[in-house]
């Protein structure tokens, strides 16, 4: 029996450098019915020539505009023809032998849609790394968190998280996905533009019955963004998608106290940012909060699958995150979860 068609998909914007520096670890995989692209997202570098001059093999689809993560990967994806797409960010340094053990996964349980490789810190590869470690979970209000990062704190890779498990989001830094099922559920929320619209995509796939795992067999470095600066844009995208989301999917039992219990949380961190000198902080979760003031009362999501509550799909956390973390100090996975999960 043949292999599954796989097509890496790396969505580059003025990413000269990080082609340069990654995707020969890329063109090395021994994945023998691999195919590479380069969904160049409007970008005004010479990363597309330097591509076709240096790395004839791999297939370069170009856009004029830059529409994000999540719409540029929707455009370019409809332009890709393969049994599985991988998604991967141009700064991720991967290892030799890394699709096989997720696609065997995969194609050992059709109901898994979604995989992850564990995700290593390519500056510190002892530590993991902050867009999804060794596996997204969420907690019982929305904020997302990895086996091995909660918040900003990232911790040491001692093989404590190496067992394939099924989680509620897989990273978008190195995402293996279902071809079929990605068109089946309309890709990613474009409006989301970045940030947060992968656990969006594998929220709504789990509500439609379909699993999430992460594969720790299969190891990638990440060089990441995860310590930017706090304010701007980022923490607008952050906070406003991560309302959205929960807007989207929560059935409305569980939304009518649970958003307004995060406007709370998000005001309190609003206005400790504002008071520790942060004013980019505050003013960008203010604006975020009038964005979804604006959703709720203009949108209405339509479900071709039945919403469930949170608690009862995987990788969910039966308490809160931020309890946990800011008030009792604790900063690993296990220290948290211990048996509050499905």
């Amino acid at each position: 029996m043949s292999l599954p068609v796989v097509a890496v998909v790396i969505l580059n914007y003025n990413g000269r450098k990080h082609l340069e520096n990654f995707l020969p670890s890329v063109t090395a995989s021994t994945y023998a019915n691999l195919e590479i692209y380069v969904a160049d997202n409007g970008s005004t570098d010479d990363s597309v020539l330097f591509v076709q001059q240096h790395f004839p093999a791999a297939k370069i689809i170009t856009h004029s505009t830059n529409e994000g993560f999540a719409g540029g990967y929707n455009w370019a994806l409809q332009k890709v023809t393969a049994d599985y797409y991988v998604l991967l960010n141009s700064d991720v340094s991967v290892t030799p032998g890394w699709i096989e053990p997720i696609i065997g996964l995969m194609e050992n349980d059709r109901m898994v849609s979604a995989c992850q490789p564990k995700l290593l810190s390519y500056h510190q590869p002892g530590l993991f790394e902050y867009a999804g470690a060794a596996g997204g979970w969420i907690d019982t209000f929305g904020y997302p968190f990895s086996r091995g990062r909660i918040f900003d704190v990232c911790e040491n890779e001692e093989h404590q998280y190496d067992d394939v498990q099924p989680i509620f989001w897989a990273s978008g830094a190195a995402m293996f996905v279902r071809a079929n099922v990605y068109h089946e559920f309309g890709g990613f929320d474009a409006s989301f533009f970045a940030h947060q619209e992968e656990i969006d995509l594998c929220w709504r796939m789990q509500l439609a019955g379909y699993r999430i795992m992460v594969c720790p067999q299969s190891v990638v470095y990440h060089v990441g963004a995860g310590t930017l600066p706090r304010g701007g844009r980022k923490v607008y995208l952050n906070f406003r998608n991560n309302l959205i989301m929960l807007n989207k999917n929560l059935p409305w039992q569980e939304k009518i106290w649970k958003i307004p219990f995060r406007f709370l949380l998000d005001s309190v961190s609003a206005w400790k940012g504002l008071l520790t000198g942060d004013a980019h902080f505050f003013t960008a979760i203010f604006q975020a909060h009038i964005a979804v003031l604006k959703h709720l009362f203009t949108h209405r999501h339509k479900h071709v699958y039945r919403l469930k509550p949170l608690g009862k799909l995987k990788g969910v956390y039966h308490g809160s995150v931020v309890w946990q973390y800011f008030i009792k100090g604790h900063t690993r996975f296990r220290e948290i979860i211990k048996k509050k999960a499905v």
